[in-house]
């Protein structure tokens, strides 16, 4: 009987905890435009690599390395398609170029990368000014990316992401150092 009660209470306790410190909603931003085949303009152009979280290290294992990442969106030639462009500068000094190709998925929030049909990444609206969240997805890895229009956001903008990828489920963080100066993005 006691064990019983106990074990009542003890999930009482739980539910009353969890009413408590729920994690915030995060609305979903849509990859598709008014008339369904555009990326919104508004997340085009440079954007600054701040934060990842993951479940593990090792998904963030590739970030290691990184001072900061300059990213460049720009719509690409065919319909649906997206032009990524990026300049990581290491912990060396050392600037790296970078090229992908993203293809929206009409009627969706997914955006799925040119030659990895495995990986898969969902947008996801910040509450930090300038800020965009990013859900990347593939074989044997999740982790949530903090990108913002500067490369030195508000403290509180990296404490929310922070907060809010630990409620779900993340338990490695990293934020880039960014003491370099960034890399010039190249145009081509």
């Amino acid at each position: 009987m006691f064990h019983q009660i106990w074990a009542a209470l003890l999930y009482l306790y739980g539910v009353i905890l969890n009413s408590i410190y729920q994690c915030p909603e995060h609305s979903q931003l849509t990859t598709l435009g008014v008339d369904g085949k555009e990326f919104p303009e508004v997340h085009l152009g440079q954007w600054y690599f701040i934060a990842g979280a993951a479940p593990t290290k090792e998904e963030l294992a590739t970030f290691d390395p990184v001072d900061n990442i300059v990213f460049n969106i720009a719509v690409g030639s065919a319909p649906m398609q997206l032009n990524l462009r990026a300049t990581i500068r290491t912990k060396d000094g050392l600037c790296v170029p970078r090229k992908w190709i993203y293809h929206l998925t009409e009627g969706s929030t997914d955006l799925r990368t040119e030659g990895r049909p495995d990986m898969k990444t969902e947008l996801f609206s910040s509450s930090c000014p300038g800020g965009i969240m990013l859900n990347e997805t593939g074989q044997g890895y999740q982790r949530f990316l903090l990108y913002n229009r500067s490369p030195h956001p508000p403290e509180k903008c990296v404490e929310e992401f922070k907060s809010l990828t630990s409620c779900l489920d993340s338990k490695a963080f990293l934020l880039t150092p960014r003491n370099q100066e960034a890399c010039e993005l190249s145009s081509n």
